[in-house]
């Protein structure tokens, strides 16, 4: 009797095309520079860490990106009124749990952008749903109908700057 074995191998396809981490993040850079006038150094520096957080959480890099650009317009150390901080703009008080460290650290915050967002993708069944519970939380969203309408609209905002960075590459 005969037993057919299937591998699978991933090789890091994503709406950046397949190709190395290095490969994608070059890429990934060039259009966060041109579509959202990011400095080089920056970019540069980012790309890389939204490679290999949409990889480790199976996310779409130019969502993380879009988010990053809704969020902090790529500003690393910018607070938000309501205390969220970093480039994901991560509120330390409900997520520190899961996100230990230094939550300016860039890569700390978005890994952990990245964790929040696919928690409340498979909490909530689809993305435009789970950007919008990143903006205003499950429960505000679910409960309160302007809060509903103000996470709806983010969802929009952020998928506006997906579309201008898929353009863009």
């Amino acid at each position: 009797m005969a037993v057919a074995t299937t591998v699978l191998i991933f090789t890091g396809c994503s709406s950046l095309g397949g190709g190395s981490p290095s490969k994608r993040s070059a890429k990934l850079s060039a259009g966060i520079q041109k579509a959202y006038s990011v400095n080089a150094t920056t970019a540069n520096r980012v790309a890389p860490i939204i490679v290999q957080s949409s990889d480790k959480y199976n996310l779409d890099p130019l969502l993380l990106a879009a988010l990053i650009r809704q969020e902090s317009s790529y500003r690393p150390t910018v607070v938000s009124p309501a205390g969220a901080v970093g480039l994901t703009q991560v509120m330390p008080r409900f997520w520190q749990k899961e996100c230990p460290g230094d939550l300016y650290n860039e890569y700390i915050n978005i890994n952990c952008g990245a964790y929040i967002l696919k928690k409340y993708e498979n909490n909530a069944g689809s993305i435009p749903k789970a950007l919008a519970h990143y903006n205003v939380g499950p429960t505000a969203y679910n409960t309160n109908r302007k809060m509903k309408k103000q996470g709806k609209k983010y969802a929009k905002q952020v998928k506006g700057h997906k579309s201008e960075l898929k353009k863009a590459l």
